[in-house]
């Protein structure tokens, strides 16, 4: 399915999304229009999801980072998932196995706004919440 170039490509593109094929090309050993067609091929086959940017949200003004684990009392997930949908500040949220049923990356400027936040997914469920005291990686 995949070769050693591809995930050489992939490696790349993780780096810097915005390389041109041409240069890409010249560290795989592949023309541009090769390496064009190698990743189309992994964007139909979906190992490519898509192309986007890393934000620092702290130069934004968001400087609050909360992982904030939801225990559900409810059975209306729906009405959860529409909840998380519609919250700008919730960056990422993932059903999880063990404790909880759901974790969340949130994404504020300040406590106030955290505590908000909070107050308003005690109409689904109860939370437990950590607060990011520095990034290592990612």
């Amino acid at each position: 399915m995949l070769d050693e170039t591809d995930f050489k490509i992939i490696d790349l593109l993780i780096n810097n999304a915005r390389m041109q094929w041409r240069e890409i090309g010249d560290q795989v050993h592949l023309t541009g229009q090769a390496v064009a067609n190698r990743i189309r091929k992994m964007e139909d086959l979906e190992i490519i999801e898509g192309f986007t940017i890393r934000i620092n949200e702290r130069q934004l003004g968001k400087s609050v980072l909360a992982f904030v684990t939801v225990f559900m009392k409810t059975t209306d997930h729906l009405a959860f998932r529409q909840f998380i949908d519609q919250k700008e500040s919730i960056k990422e949220a993932n059903q999880i196995s063990g404790e909880g049923c759901y974790l969340l990356k949130v994404n504020v400027s300040t406590q106030e706004e955290l505590l908000q936040i909070l107050n308003d997914i005690l109409k689904y469920g109860n939370y437990r919440v950590n607060l990011s005291i520095g990034k290592l990686k990612g």
